[in-house]
Protein backbone atom coordinates (compact mmCIF):
# COMPACT_ATOMS: atom_id res chain seq x y z
CA UNK A 1 0.00 0.00 0.00
CA UNK A 2 2.58 2.23 0.71
CA UNK A 3 3.63 2.23 -2.81
CA UNK A 4 0.20 3.68 -3.84
CA UNK A 5 -0.20 6.29 -1.41
CA UNK A 6 3.23 7.83 -2.63
CA UNK A 7 3.10 7.05 -5.76
CA UNK A 8 4.18 10.35 -7.67
CA UNK A 9 3.40 11.80 -10.98
CA UNK A 10 6.30 12.94 -13.19
CA UNK A 11 6.99 16.02 -14.45
CA UNK A 12 6.67 15.14 -18.06
CA UNK A 13 3.11 13.69 -17.45
CA UNK A 14 1.52 16.54 -15.70
CA UNK A 15 2.64 18.95 -18.47
CA UNK A 16 0.95 15.96 -21.13
CA UNK A 17 -2.27 16.45 -19.23
CA UNK A 18 -2.37 19.85 -19.78
CA UNK A 19 -2.41 19.57 -23.35
CA UNK A 20 -5.88 16.91 -23.99
CA UNK A 21 -8.26 19.01 -25.70
CA UNK A 22 -11.31 18.98 -23.45
CA UNK A 23 -9.37 19.27 -20.44
CA UNK A 24 -6.68 21.92 -21.64
CA UNK A 25 -6.97 25.89 -20.05
CA UNK A 26 -6.61 29.28 -22.24
CA UNK A 27 -3.09 30.97 -22.22
CA UNK A 28 -3.56 34.65 -21.76
CA UNK A 29 -1.81 36.08 -19.11
CA UNK A 30 1.72 38.41 -19.00
CA UNK A 31 3.64 39.01 -16.08
CA UNK A 32 2.07 42.27 -15.41
CA UNK A 33 -1.59 40.23 -15.49
CA UNK A 34 -0.06 37.91 -12.74
CA UNK A 35 1.59 40.82 -11.08
CA UNK A 36 -1.84 42.35 -10.58
CA UNK A 37 -3.89 39.44 -9.57
CA UNK A 38 -1.01 39.28 -6.34
CA UNK A 39 -1.07 43.14 -5.41
CA UNK A 40 -5.24 42.65 -5.44
CA UNK A 41 -5.04 39.22 -3.20
CA UNK A 42 -2.85 40.51 -1.20
CA UNK A 43 -4.08 44.15 -0.28
CA UNK A 44 -7.38 43.81 1.36
CA UNK A 45 -8.45 45.05 4.55
CA UNK A 46 -5.08 44.27 6.24
CA UNK A 47 -3.29 47.10 5.07
CA UNK A 48 -6.38 49.16 6.88
CA UNK A 49 -6.47 47.12 9.97
CA UNK A 50 -3.89 44.79 11.13
CA UNK A 51 -1.25 48.05 10.82
CA UNK A 52 -2.76 49.86 13.93
CA UNK A 53 -3.61 46.57 15.96
CA UNK A 54 -0.08 44.73 15.75
CA UNK A 55 0.76 48.79 16.84
CA UNK A 56 -1.34 49.48 19.45
CA UNK A 57 -1.31 45.43 21.36
CA UNK A 58 2.83 44.65 20.06
CA UNK A 59 4.56 46.61 18.82
CA UNK A 60 4.12 50.33 18.66
CA UNK A 61 5.97 52.30 15.39
CA UNK A 62 8.44 49.24 15.06
CA UNK A 63 5.45 47.86 13.43
CA UNK A 64 6.57 48.52 9.94
CA UNK A 65 10.12 46.46 11.34
CA UNK A 66 7.23 43.56 11.71
CA UNK A 67 6.28 44.16 8.14
CA UNK A 68 9.85 43.62 6.61
CA UNK A 69 10.05 40.61 8.76
CA UNK A 70 6.66 38.84 7.42
CA UNK A 71 7.78 40.32 3.98
CA UNK A 72 11.12 38.16 4.24
CA UNK A 73 9.47 35.08 5.66
CA UNK A 74 6.98 35.24 2.57
CA UNK A 75 9.78 35.78 0.68
CA UNK A 76 11.38 32.71 1.62
CA UNK A 77 7.84 31.32 0.32
CA UNK A 78 7.79 32.84 -2.97
CA UNK A 79 11.45 32.05 -3.98
CA UNK A 80 10.14 28.49 -3.59
CA UNK A 81 6.91 28.83 -5.35
CA UNK A 82 8.99 30.55 -8.14
CA UNK A 83 10.68 28.09 -9.03
CA UNK A 84 8.21 25.38 -8.89
CA UNK A 85 5.99 27.12 -11.09
CA UNK A 86 8.52 27.47 -13.16
CA UNK A 87 9.51 24.24 -13.46
CA UNK A 88 5.85 22.93 -13.24
CA UNK A 89 3.32 24.87 -15.11
CA UNK A 90 0.41 23.59 -13.90
CA UNK A 91 -2.67 24.26 -12.46
CA UNK A 92 -2.83 23.31 -8.33
CA UNK A 93 0.07 25.34 -7.12
CA UNK A 94 1.33 23.77 -4.12
CA UNK A 95 -1.19 20.47 -4.37
CA UNK A 96 0.95 19.94 -8.32
CA UNK A 97 4.15 20.48 -6.86
CA UNK A 98 3.88 18.08 -3.96
CA UNK A 99 2.31 15.40 -6.26
CA UNK A 100 5.53 15.25 -8.26
CA UNK A 101 7.88 14.95 -5.39
CA UNK A 102 5.89 13.93 -1.96
CA UNK A 103 3.55 11.89 -3.98
CA UNK A 104 -0.31 11.05 -4.18
CA UNK A 105 -1.26 11.18 -0.50
CA UNK A 106 0.83 14.05 0.66
CA UNK A 107 -0.76 15.97 -2.74
CA UNK A 108 -3.78 15.16 -1.75
CA UNK A 109 -3.42 16.30 1.83
CA UNK A 110 -2.29 19.91 0.55
CA UNK A 111 -5.30 20.17 -1.76
CA UNK A 112 -7.54 19.28 0.68
CA UNK A 113 -6.04 21.85 2.76
CA UNK A 114 -6.24 23.94 0.15
CA UNK A 115 -10.26 23.62 -1.15
CA UNK A 116 -10.58 24.28 2.57
CA UNK A 117 -8.33 27.27 2.92
CA UNK A 118 -9.29 29.44 -0.50
CA UNK A 119 -13.17 28.45 0.17
CA UNK A 120 -13.57 29.87 3.41
CA UNK A 121 -10.87 32.66 2.18
CA UNK A 122 -13.60 33.47 -0.29
CA UNK A 123 -16.56 33.53 1.71
CA UNK A 124 -14.72 35.20 4.65
CA UNK A 125 -13.43 38.18 2.08
CA UNK A 126 -17.56 38.44 0.84
CA UNK A 127 -18.86 38.65 4.10
CA UNK A 128 -16.41 41.59 4.98
CA UNK A 129 -16.99 43.09 1.57
CA UNK A 130 -20.68 43.10 2.90
CA UNK A 131 -20.45 44.89 5.85
CA UNK A 132 -18.35 47.71 4.55
CA UNK A 133 -21.01 48.17 2.04
CA UNK A 134 -23.39 47.86 4.61
CA UNK A 135 -21.89 50.41 6.36
CA UNK A 136 -21.99 52.74 3.68
CA UNK A 137 -25.40 52.04 2.29
CA UNK A 138 -26.22 53.17 6.20
CA UNK A 139 -24.67 56.19 6.08
CA UNK A 140 -27.30 57.37 2.79
CA UNK A 141 -30.02 56.67 4.54
CA UNK A 142 -30.43 52.84 2.88
CA UNK A 143 -31.05 50.21 4.90
CA UNK A 144 -32.03 46.35 4.27
CA UNK A 145 -34.49 44.15 5.35
CA UNK A 146 -33.37 42.19 8.27
CA UNK A 147 -33.82 39.34 6.86
CA UNK A 148 -31.41 39.83 3.96
CA UNK A 149 -28.57 41.10 5.73
CA UNK A 150 -26.81 38.36 7.30
CA UNK A 151 -26.52 36.58 10.58
CA UNK A 152 -24.59 39.18 12.63
CA UNK A 153 -27.37 40.76 14.85
CA UNK A 154 -30.38 38.91 13.25
CA UNK A 155 -32.99 37.93 15.68
CA UNK A 156 -34.51 35.11 13.20
CA UNK A 157 -33.25 34.09 9.53
CA UNK A 158 -30.49 35.75 7.99
CA UNK A 159 -28.92 35.71 4.65
CA UNK A 160 -26.75 38.32 3.74
CA UNK A 161 -28.13 38.70 -0.16
CA UNK A 162 -24.87 41.46 -0.55
CA UNK A 163 -22.36 38.65 0.42
CA UNK A 164 -23.87 35.61 -1.99
CA UNK A 165 -24.34 38.46 -4.85
CA UNK A 166 -20.72 39.44 -4.81
CA UNK A 167 -19.80 35.41 -5.12
CA UNK A 168 -22.10 34.93 -7.62
CA UNK A 169 -21.00 37.75 -10.08
CA UNK A 170 -17.44 36.69 -9.62
CA UNK A 171 -18.02 32.84 -10.12
CA UNK A 172 -19.83 34.31 -13.46
CA UNK A 173 -17.13 36.77 -14.57
CA UNK A 174 -14.53 33.93 -13.37
CA UNK A 175 -16.28 31.79 -16.12
CA UNK A 176 -16.34 33.93 -19.31
CA UNK A 177 -12.69 34.10 -18.94
CA UNK A 178 -9.20 34.82 -17.64
CA UNK A 179 -8.54 37.68 -20.09
CA UNK A 180 -12.07 39.07 -18.44
CA UNK A 181 -11.03 38.68 -14.62
CA UNK A 182 -7.71 40.26 -15.58
CA UNK A 183 -9.06 43.38 -16.71
CA UNK A 184 -11.77 43.97 -14.15
CA UNK A 185 -8.99 43.20 -11.05
CA UNK A 186 -6.59 45.60 -13.52
CA UNK A 187 -9.28 48.14 -12.83
CA UNK A 188 -9.88 47.48 -9.18
CA UNK A 189 -6.65 47.24 -7.95
CA UNK A 190 -5.68 50.90 -10.08
CA UNK A 191 -8.39 52.25 -7.50
CA UNK A 192 -7.32 50.30 -4.43
CA UNK A 193 -3.74 51.11 -4.77
CA UNK A 194 -4.65 55.13 -5.37
CA UNK A 195 -6.40 55.06 -2.42
CA UNK A 196 -3.30 53.83 -0.43
CA UNK A 197 -1.31 56.24 -1.75
CA UNK A 198 -3.44 59.20 -1.31
CA UNK A 199 -3.32 57.93 2.01
CA UNK A 200 -0.14 57.28 2.67
CA UNK A 201 0.67 61.13 0.94
CA UNK A 202 -1.94 62.51 2.32
CA UNK A 203 -1.28 61.39 5.81
CA UNK A 204 2.63 62.48 5.68
CA UNK A 205 1.33 65.65 6.10
CA UNK A 206 0.12 64.94 9.47
CA UNK A 207 2.89 63.07 10.78
CA UNK A 208 4.26 64.10 14.30
CA UNK A 209 7.95 63.73 15.42
CA UNK A 210 6.80 63.13 18.98
CA UNK A 211 4.50 60.00 17.86
CA UNK A 212 7.22 57.79 16.91
CA UNK A 213 8.80 58.26 20.70
CA UNK A 214 9.58 55.13 21.89
CA UNK A 215 9.92 53.67 18.97
CA UNK A 216 10.50 50.34 20.13
CA UNK A 217 8.40 50.86 23.19
CA UNK A 218 9.53 48.90 26.52
CA UNK A 219 8.40 45.24 26.75
CA UNK A 220 5.40 43.83 28.58
CA UNK A 221 5.70 40.31 29.01
CA UNK A 222 2.85 38.34 28.54
CA UNK A 223 0.87 36.21 30.52
CA UNK A 224 0.13 32.15 29.97
CA UNK A 225 -3.42 30.91 30.13
CA UNK A 226 -5.29 27.41 29.33
CA UNK A 227 -7.52 28.14 27.28
CA UNK A 228 -8.12 26.68 23.81
CA UNK A 229 -7.96 30.24 22.57
CA UNK A 230 -4.29 30.60 23.38
CA UNK A 231 -1.65 29.82 20.89
CA UNK A 232 -0.51 26.29 20.57
CA UNK A 233 3.12 27.35 21.75
CA UNK A 234 1.88 28.82 24.63
CA UNK A 235 0.07 25.55 25.64
CA UNK A 236 2.76 23.10 24.67
CA UNK A 237 5.62 25.12 26.32
CA UNK A 238 3.71 27.26 29.04
CA UNK A 239 5.44 30.08 27.08
CA UNK A 240 3.55 33.32 26.25
CA UNK A 241 4.37 35.87 23.55
CA UNK A 242 5.74 39.58 24.67
CA UNK A 243 4.14 42.82 24.28
CA UNK A 244 6.25 45.71 22.78
CA UNK A 245 10.34 45.35 23.45
CA UNK A 246 12.27 43.95 20.94
CA UNK A 247 10.40 40.51 21.12
CA UNK A 248 6.88 42.26 20.54
CA UNK A 249 8.43 43.20 16.74
CA UNK A 250 8.47 39.50 16.35
CA UNK A 251 5.52 38.97 18.14
CA UNK A 252 3.61 41.46 15.35
CA UNK A 253 5.18 40.28 12.72
CA UNK A 254 3.57 36.66 12.87
CA UNK A 255 0.25 38.91 13.63
CA UNK A 256 1.00 41.24 10.47
CA UNK A 257 1.81 38.07 8.03
CA UNK A 258 -1.44 37.56 7.58
CA UNK A 259 -2.06 41.10 5.23
CA UNK A 260 0.70 39.10 3.01
CA UNK A 261 -1.30 36.12 2.20
CA UNK A 262 -2.57 35.79 -1.36
CA UNK A 263 0.47 35.81 -3.00
CA UNK A 264 0.96 32.22 -3.44
CA UNK A 265 -2.24 32.30 -5.90
CA UNK A 266 -0.35 33.47 -8.28
CA UNK A 267 1.13 29.96 -9.00
CA UNK A 268 -2.39 28.52 -9.38
CA UNK A 269 -2.58 30.44 -12.39
CA UNK A 270 0.72 29.24 -14.07
CA UNK A 271 -1.10 26.98 -16.67
CA UNK A 272 -3.07 29.95 -18.30
CA UNK A 273 0.22 32.18 -18.92
CA UNK A 274 1.70 32.57 -22.24
CA UNK A 275 5.20 32.14 -21.10
CA UNK A 276 5.04 30.78 -17.29
CA UNK A 277 8.93 29.86 -17.15
CA UNK A 278 9.45 33.72 -17.00
CA UNK A 279 6.04 35.63 -16.00
CA UNK A 280 5.07 33.13 -12.89
CA UNK A 281 8.30 34.21 -10.70
CA UNK A 282 7.86 37.61 -12.19
CA UNK A 283 4.88 37.97 -11.19
CA UNK A 284 5.25 36.24 -7.50
CA UNK A 285 7.87 38.25 -6.50
CA UNK A 286 7.40 41.74 -8.27
CA UNK A 287 3.87 41.50 -6.23
CA UNK A 288 4.88 40.66 -2.84
CA UNK A 289 7.69 43.74 -3.10
CA UNK A 290 5.40 45.87 -4.20
CA UNK A 291 3.03 45.60 -1.15
CA UNK A 292 5.93 45.23 0.99
CA UNK A 293 6.69 48.67 0.06
CA UNK A 294 3.16 50.01 0.78
CA UNK A 295 2.86 48.15 4.08
CA UNK A 296 5.41 49.71 5.84
CA UNK A 297 4.70 53.02 3.84
CA UNK A 298 1.09 53.04 5.44
CA UNK A 299 2.33 51.92 8.79
CA UNK A 300 5.12 54.55 9.26
CA UNK A 301 2.52 56.83 8.57
CA UNK A 302 -0.12 55.84 11.14
CA UNK A 303 1.99 55.56 13.87
CA UNK A 304 3.43 59.28 12.95
CA UNK A 305 -0.01 61.07 12.66
CA UNK A 306 -1.37 59.24 16.17
CA UNK A 307 0.45 58.11 19.14
CA UNK A 308 0.31 54.18 19.48
CA UNK A 309 -1.23 53.90 22.59
CA UNK A 310 -4.35 55.76 21.00
CA UNK A 311 -4.75 54.45 17.72
CA UNK A 312 -8.41 52.61 17.17
CA UNK A 313 -8.03 48.64 16.78
CA UNK A 314 -11.12 48.42 14.32
CA UNK A 315 -10.24 51.13 11.82
CA UNK A 316 -6.82 52.91 12.92
CA UNK A 317 -6.33 54.34 9.46
CA UNK A 318 -9.62 56.53 9.42
CA UNK A 319 -9.72 57.12 13.10
CA UNK A 320 -6.53 58.88 12.36
CA UNK A 321 -7.48 60.94 10.08
CA UNK A 322 -10.80 61.62 11.93
CA UNK A 323 -8.73 62.68 14.85
CA UNK A 324 -6.66 65.63 12.66
CA UNK A 325 -9.68 66.98 11.26
CA UNK A 326 -10.17 65.23 8.03
CA UNK A 327 -12.84 62.80 8.26
CA UNK A 328 -13.46 62.97 4.73
CA UNK A 329 -10.67 60.63 4.19
CA UNK A 330 -12.25 57.96 7.01
CA UNK A 331 -14.90 57.47 3.64
CA UNK A 332 -12.32 57.36 1.17
CA UNK A 333 -10.58 54.92 3.40
CA UNK A 334 -13.57 52.84 3.95
CA UNK A 335 -14.52 52.99 -0.02
CA UNK A 336 -11.27 51.72 -1.10
CA UNK A 337 -11.56 48.82 1.50
CA UNK A 338 -14.67 47.85 -0.18
CA UNK A 339 -13.10 48.06 -3.60
CA UNK A 340 -9.93 46.07 -2.33
CA UNK A 341 -12.03 42.99 -1.29
CA UNK A 342 -13.69 42.86 -4.20
CA UNK A 343 -10.77 41.42 -6.15
CA UNK A 344 -9.30 39.91 -3.02
CA UNK A 345 -12.72 37.76 -3.48
CA UNK A 346 -12.11 37.07 -7.05
CA UNK A 347 -8.84 35.78 -6.69
CA UNK A 348 -9.45 33.66 -4.21
CA UNK A 349 -12.33 32.22 -5.71
CA UNK A 350 -10.02 31.59 -9.19
CA UNK A 351 -7.32 29.79 -6.49
CA UNK A 352 -9.84 27.65 -5.03
CA UNK A 353 -11.19 26.51 -8.53
CA UNK A 354 -8.08 25.60 -10.54
CA UNK A 355 -6.68 23.52 -7.59
CA UNK A 356 -9.92 21.63 -7.58
CA UNK A 357 -9.72 21.36 -11.47
CA UNK A 358 -6.55 20.20 -11.17
CA UNK A 359 -7.28 17.28 -8.36
CA UNK A 360 -10.73 16.36 -10.71
CA UNK A 361 -8.24 16.07 -13.97
CA UNK A 362 -5.89 13.76 -11.85
CA UNK A 363 -9.26 11.56 -11.18
CA UNK A 364 -8.67 12.00 -7.28
CA UNK A 365 -12.21 13.77 -7.39
CA UNK A 366 -14.75 13.18 -9.99
CA UNK A 367 -13.67 13.73 -13.56
CA UNK A 368 -16.81 15.65 -14.37
CA UNK A 369 -15.53 18.58 -12.45
CA UNK A 370 -12.19 18.91 -14.90
CA UNK A 371 -14.23 19.30 -18.46
CA UNK A 372 -13.41 23.16 -19.61
CA UNK A 373 -16.20 25.10 -21.49
CA UNK A 374 -16.11 24.75 -25.26
CA UNK A 375 -15.69 28.80 -25.84
CA UNK A 376 -13.97 29.97 -23.03
CA UNK A 377 -11.62 27.53 -22.50
CA UNK A 378 -12.39 27.79 -18.36
CA UNK A 379 -13.06 25.33 -15.85
CA UNK A 380 -16.85 26.15 -15.88
CA UNK A 381 -18.21 22.93 -13.54
CA UNK A 382 -16.08 23.03 -10.82
CA UNK A 383 -15.81 27.31 -10.84
CA UNK A 384 -20.03 27.09 -10.96
CA UNK A 385 -20.29 24.40 -8.41
CA UNK A 386 -18.20 25.95 -6.09
CA UNK A 387 -19.09 29.57 -6.22
CA UNK A 388 -22.49 28.10 -5.97
CA UNK A 389 -21.45 26.83 -2.83
CA UNK A 390 -19.37 29.04 -1.53
CA UNK A 391 -22.33 31.87 -1.64
CA UNK A 392 -24.57 29.56 0.18
CA UNK A 393 -21.98 29.20 2.78
CA UNK A 394 -21.06 33.19 3.04
CA UNK A 395 -24.56 34.05 2.95
CA UNK A 396 -25.85 31.40 5.78
CA UNK A 397 -22.37 31.63 7.99
CA UNK A 398 -20.94 34.08 10.87
CA UNK A 399 -17.40 33.33 9.55
CA UNK A 400 -15.01 35.62 11.45
CA UNK A 401 -14.21 32.27 14.19
CA UNK A 402 -13.13 30.49 11.30
CA UNK A 403 -11.20 32.94 9.68
CA UNK A 404 -7.93 31.58 10.87
CA UNK A 405 -8.17 28.54 9.18
CA UNK A 406 -7.25 30.43 6.20
CA UNK A 407 -3.98 31.01 8.01
CA UNK A 408 -2.80 27.75 8.88
CA UNK A 409 -3.89 26.32 5.68
CA UNK A 410 -1.73 28.86 3.87
CA UNK A 411 1.14 27.73 6.20
CA UNK A 412 0.57 24.15 5.76
CA UNK A 413 1.42 24.77 1.91
CA UNK A 414 4.23 26.73 2.47
CA UNK A 415 5.99 24.06 4.42
CA UNK A 416 5.15 21.96 1.68
CA UNK A 417 6.28 24.04 -1.21
CA UNK A 418 9.61 24.47 0.75
CA UNK A 419 9.71 20.52 1.18
CA UNK A 420 9.03 19.73 -2.39
CA UNK A 421 11.67 22.27 -3.65
CA UNK A 422 14.51 20.15 -1.66
CA UNK A 423 13.12 17.29 -2.46
CA UNK A 424 13.00 17.44 -6.30
CA UNK A 425 16.35 18.86 -6.72
CA UNK A 426 17.51 15.50 -5.44
CA UNK A 427 15.31 13.29 -7.44
CA UNK A 428 14.78 14.96 -10.72
CA UNK A 429 18.31 17.30 -10.93
CA UNK A 430 18.02 17.11 -14.66
CA UNK A 431 14.85 19.41 -15.10
CA UNK A 432 14.87 22.36 -16.74
CA UNK A 433 14.54 25.35 -14.46
CA UNK A 434 14.50 28.52 -15.17
CA UNK A 435 13.95 29.63 -12.48
CA UNK A 436 16.11 28.63 -8.84
CA UNK A 437 15.28 29.03 -5.66
CA UNK A 438 18.95 30.29 -4.22
CA UNK A 439 20.77 28.92 -1.62
CA UNK A 440 19.24 25.20 -1.41
CA UNK A 441 18.23 23.78 1.02
CA UNK A 442 19.01 26.58 3.04
CA UNK A 443 15.88 28.78 1.68
CA UNK A 444 14.01 26.46 1.80
CA UNK A 445 14.56 25.10 5.34
CA UNK A 446 14.26 28.87 6.81
CA UNK A 447 10.93 29.11 4.87
CA UNK A 448 9.76 25.45 6.56
CA UNK A 449 10.88 26.55 10.02
CA UNK A 450 9.54 30.28 9.48
CA UNK A 451 6.05 28.42 8.68
CA UNK A 452 5.95 26.32 11.61
CA UNK A 453 6.72 29.19 14.02
CA UNK A 454 3.78 31.23 12.86
CA UNK A 455 1.50 27.86 12.97
CA UNK A 456 2.58 27.14 16.65
CA UNK A 457 1.66 31.03 17.19
CA UNK A 458 -1.96 30.08 16.19
CA UNK A 459 -5.42 29.33 18.37
CA UNK A 460 -4.88 25.70 19.40
CA UNK A 461 -8.58 25.54 18.69
CA UNK A 462 -7.91 26.21 14.62
CA UNK A 463 -5.45 23.36 15.00
CA UNK A 464 -8.21 21.24 16.03
CA UNK A 465 -10.64 22.57 13.33
CA UNK A 466 -8.07 21.72 11.30
CA UNK A 467 -7.44 18.59 12.15
CA UNK A 468 -10.97 17.10 11.66
CA UNK A 469 -10.96 18.80 7.98
CA UNK A 470 -7.67 17.07 7.01
CA UNK A 471 -9.34 13.73 8.79
CA UNK A 472 -12.60 14.10 6.93
CA UNK A 473 -10.38 14.35 3.62
CA UNK A 474 -8.74 11.15 4.77
CA UNK A 475 -11.93 9.39 4.34
CA UNK A 476 -12.70 10.51 1.23
CA UNK A 477 -9.44 10.00 -0.27
CA UNK A 478 -9.39 5.99 0.72
CA UNK A 479 -12.99 5.71 0.16
CA UNK A 480 -12.68 7.56 -3.56
CA UNK A 481 -9.57 9.32 -4.45
CA UNK A 482 -6.79 6.67 -3.97
CA UNK A 483 -8.94 4.16 -6.69
CA UNK A 484 -10.17 6.69 -9.26
CA UNK A 485 -6.50 8.30 -9.34
CA UNK A 486 -4.98 8.39 -13.13
CA UNK A 487 -1.24 7.12 -11.66
CA UNK A 488 -3.76 3.76 -10.34
CA UNK A 489 -5.50 3.32 -13.60
CA UNK A 490 -2.09 4.04 -15.24
CA UNK A 491 -0.43 1.33 -13.38
CA UNK A 492 2.15 3.98 -12.87
CA UNK A 493 6.00 3.27 -11.02
CA UNK A 494 5.85 4.11 -7.20
CA UNK A 495 7.82 6.74 -5.76
CA UNK A 496 10.75 7.95 -6.27
CA UNK A 497 10.92 5.84 -9.81
CA UNK A 498 9.61 8.37 -12.10
CA UNK A 499 9.98 7.74 -15.51
CA UNK A 500 13.03 9.29 -17.56
CA UNK A 501 12.52 11.34 -20.52
CA UNK A 502 13.34 10.55 -23.82
CA UNK A 503 16.90 11.00 -24.85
Amino acid sequence: MSSTLFRTKNVEQSIQDTEEPEHALKKSLSALDLTVFGVGVIIGTGIFVLTGTAAKNTAGPAVSLSFVMAGAVCALAALCYAEFASTVPVAGSAYTFSYASLGELPAWTIGWDLVLELALGTAVVAVGWSGYIHSLLDNWGWHLPEALGGRDGATGFGFDILAAALVLLLTAILVVGMKVSARVTSVVVGIKVAVVLIVVIAGAFFVKGANYDPFIPKEQPATAGGSLKAPLVQLMFGWAPSHFGVMGIFTAASVVFFAFIGFDVVATAAEETRNPQRDVPRGILGSLVICTALYVAVSIVVTGMQKYSSLSVEAPLADAFKTTGHPWFAGLISFGAAVGLTTVCMILLLGQSRVFFAMSRDGLLPRFFSQTHPKFRTPYRSTILLGVVIAVVAGFTSLSELAELVNIGTLFAFAVVALSVIILRRTRPDLPRAFRTPLVPLVPVLSVLASLWLMLNLPAETWLRFAIWMLIGFVVYFLYGRSHSRLALRGNTPAGQPPRPPA
